[in-house]
């Protein structure tokens, strides 16, 4: 059996980050055929050979997936989709640093 944990930080609103978990249950449902089932916070899904739960935090999402024995040999590929899914909706949460210091502040005028 396969497991899959995946959390990603966001920087939303309680509303904004529980509406994007909702856009992620309805696409994992139209995906992959999985029940889901919201209770507050938290959802739990399942279909045959699946189990796992999402919860939305104050600060992240976190979603776990148990694999049955059939599904555990494509789990990088679902680890893979969760992934993108994820980025497609949350982006990047974490603030980035400029690659190159000079190139972030404008130059002086002498």
């Amino acid at each position: 059996m396969a497991t899959i944990r995946v959390v990603r930080k966001h920087q939303f609103t309680p509303a904004k980050a529980k509406s994007v978990a909702e856009k992620m249950a309805a696409d994992l449902h139209r995906r992959f055929g999985l029940e889901c089932a919201w209770d507050g916070n938290d959802c739990r899904f399942e279909r045959s050979g699946l189990t796992g739960s999402m919860r939305v935090g104050k600060n992240d999402i976190a979603l776990d997936v148990k694999l049955g024995f059939l599904l555990s040999a494509v789990a990088p590929s679902i680890e893979r989709a969760i992934h993108e899914q994820l980025d497609e909706l949350v982006g990047d949460a974490a603030p980035k640093a400029p690659k190159d210091a000079a190139a972030a502040k404008p130059a002086r005028k002498r």
